[in-house]
């Protein structure tokens, strides 16, 4: 297995590239646009490739990998799913919000009834999910465990 102290500018990426979307999302609302909206799902999507294909680097040759290696390929998988769940929040962020421009546009008179979460709810879930990757960008790059919060 290749030695996770060459993957540090990977990771360095991988948690500048996560912070920074997490900071978009916070900061930007769902005003700004199905255009900025899908920017993000695909910024979250580039972020699970690349925390996948650095798996796929670290990932052992053989079939019995060490302890220390299972738990680097453990914190590496974890910053992977946790990107393509902030994606698929963000995609869900984006299908309420259609759904509820569609709802607005059938009621022609009276009130519309919209279904939750809002969009800015699956958005701020998103921005959630993305919160441990420097965290686990960290501890890899520090040859430490990290312990789940979920």
């Amino acid at each position: 297995m290749p030695d996770p102290a060459t993957q540090a500018p990977d990771l360095a990426r991988i948690a500048s590239h996560a912070s920074s979307l997490r900071h978009a999302l916070r900061v930007h609302s769902t005003d700004r646009g199905v255009s900025t909206l899908v920017a993000r799902i695909a910024d979250a999507q580039q972020l699970a490739d690349t925390a996948l294909r650095l798996f796929l680097a670290l990932s052992p040759q053989t079939s019995r990998p060490s302890p220390p290696d299972l738990l680097l390929l453990h914190h590496v998988a974890r910053i992977a799913k946790a990107a393509q769940n902030a994606a698929a929040e963000l995609a869900a962020a984006l299908a309420r919000g259609v759904e509820n421009q569609h709802r607005q546009a059938d009621a022609a008179s009276g009130r519309v009834v919209l279904i939750g979460p809002t969009p800015q709810q699956f958005i701020d879930s998103a921005a959630d999910l993305l919160d441990d990757i420097p965290a686990l960008c960290q501890a890899i790059s520090h040859d430490r465990p990290v312990v789940p919060r979920h």
